[in-house]
């Protein structure tokens, strides 16, 4: 068991710091500073190994106090109404805690690093899954437990309560994975917490509408009720910890997990292949007139028409109803009208985040990658300055035309909205609104494709090996909620969106022709 428990955590280290070291020397910067035989570096190994310790603490502690202060927010920020807060607290831990104990088991998540110890290494497969499993059952204990002693007096929560439900939220965890140990028994199917069956996805949203949904009804389980159960959830723990331990076919399940997925490839990946191979036409009459790069793209946009476009006009269907509803609410209850002008000549930064939000250029490049340039990039004439901008330029027209659609809708609709709720004594603003719109979709559209072709982030098994492609979108993330908070006039804000946009279109043309060369290319 010793042996086993030394060498589990080394090999959960190894795989960490290694991963670490590389997403080091994806980054632009340390790119070139970096030495290549970057991992057998001492220096940087003892950095890497530290930042490893780092991330498990933050892993058992961080991602617990984010979660509790998420839900004390909406407690205190989103149910202004309900009094009991100690109840609707636990209210939402409870249905919560539900939903995590079949969506974050653990123990039958397909990870690599179960690959390689049982498969490769060849681990004794029971004293690998109860060292892992318990010590992943012991950070929820331990990272809950002094945050909900923490933020008790906050929720008017007992001591011995708040000391009794992390070792609650284990037990539900350890109950359900047990009982996924007897139904295999049983039928003989492992549970595979990445590939969720209708009637779970079904029962997963039931828990999150009841979460929410019933405290905005003025309604929530009674604190009495709620901690009954949460005390219940202890020795739930208790028998399915017994289970665990006793059970002895953890290889078998194991095949079974790994046979329903491929272990090198991610769940996103797999997700991404299925729903891609679901959408793409097969009909083989489907063909074009026209020819080179401009004939590629033709047949590629007629076969994943459904992949492409199917969420765009979704997208633009709600809009439209959204602004109907909007001018018919704005005749019905003429009180609104003064303020939602206000909000119109005043809030069009807050439409940058909207249109990060309902923007695919994620799924369009995701689709490029899978379906197209997974194969050519294995070309050299594929990779020629002149082939990329010319590319580039029919892709970019393309995810353009695919963003434009509800864009225009949104700008036409808020531009509608300004003009029945009272207008506005400068006609300029109705011209400002649609082109800032438009313009800030073009935006998206050129970003996404730029820092495709700049960090292409897959390689051949389309799994991201790219840590600076993550950090860019992230910030771009950050970038636009910020400007959720910014407050400025629509004709001031909207005209400097036009300027910025045809500058980054520009930038953007001009780093792809002289860098993709280099950078559009199949990642190792």
């Amino acid at each position: 068991m010793n042996k086993t428990l030394k060498i589990s955590f080394a090999l959960k280290n190894t795989y960490r710091v290694n991963s670490i070291l590389y997403a080091l020397k994806q980054m632009l910067i340390l790119k070139k500073i970096l030495p290549s035989a970057l991992y057998g570096v001492k220096g940087l190994k003892i950095f890497a190994n530290i930042l490893s310790v780092i991330w498990e603490f933050l892993s058992a502690f961080l991602g617990k106090l984010i979660y509790l202060f998420c839900i004390y927010g909406v407690i205190f920020f989103g149910y202004d109404g309900y009094l009991n807060k100690s109840e609707l607290f636990l209210h939402m831990l409870l249905f919560l805690t539900v939903i995590g104990a079949f969506l974050n088991t653990n123990l039958f998540n397909p990870s690599k690093e179960k690959y390689y110890a049982v498969f490769l290494m060849r681990m004794d497969t029971k004293q690998y899954v109860l060292i892992n499993y318990g010590y992943a059952i012991l950070k929820v204990i331990i990272g809950f437990l002094p945050f909900m002693i923490l933020m008790r007096p906050l929720l008017n929560v007992p001591l011995w309560l708040s000391i009794v439900l992390p070792f609650s939220i284990a037990g539900l965890k350890l109950f359900v994975a047990a009982s996924s140990l007897w139904d295999y028994e049983k039928r003989g199917f492992a549970y595979n917490e990445n590939r969720l069956g209708k009637f779970l996805w079904a029962f997963v949203a039931l828990m999150v509408i009841l979460s929410g949904g019933l405290p905005a009804a003025g309604l929530a389980i009674p604190k009495t009720v709620s901690t009954i159960l949460f005390i219940a959830f202890v020795p739930m723990g208790m028998i399915g910890a017994v289970k665990v331990i006793r059970f002895d076919e953890y290889k078998a399940v194991f095949q079974d997990l790994f046979s329903q997925t491929q272990p090198f490839t991610d769940k996103k990946t797999q997700a991404l292949r299925k729903q891609s191979e679901k959408h793409i036409s097969t009909d083989t009459s489907i063909t074009s007139s026209r020819r080179g790069f401009e004939y590629l793209n033709e047949l590629f946009i007629k076969r994943h028409k459904d992949i492409l476009w199917s969420a765009s006009k979704m997208i633009t269907y709600v809009c439209i109803v959204l602004t109907v509803g909007a001018v018919i609410a704005s005749y019905l209850f003429p009180a609104i009208k003064e303020t939602t002008n206000h909000l119109i000549l005043n809030w069009l930064p807050y439409f940058v985040f909207i249109m990060y939000l309902i923007n695919r250029g994620t799924g369009f490049t995701q689709a490029l990658f899978v379906n197209c340039d997974h194969s050519l990039l294995t070309y050299p004439f594929y990779k020629q300055p002149g082939m990329i901008l010319k590319l580039f330029a029919i892709r970019l027209r393309e995810i353009m035309k695919i963003n434009a659609l509800p864009a225009l809708v949104i700008g036409a609709g808020l531009a509608l909205l300004l003009f029945v709720t009272g207008g506005t004594d400068n006609p300029l603003n109705y011209a400002v609104i649609i082109v800032s719109i438009l313009c800030m979709s073009v935006f998206f559209s050129v970003h996404y494709l730029t820092i495709y072709y700049l960090m292409q982030p897959y390689n051949a098994a389309t799994e991201i090996k790219n840590g600076m492609y993550q950090v860019v979108k992230i910030a771009t993330y950050f970038v636009c909620y910020y400007m959720i908070k910014i407050r400025m006039p629509t004709i001031v804000f909207g005209t400097l969106t036009i300027i910025f946009c045809v500058l980054y279109c520009m930038i953007a043309c001009i780093l792809v022709y002289r860098l993709a060369p280099k950078t559009f290319r199949l990642r190792q």
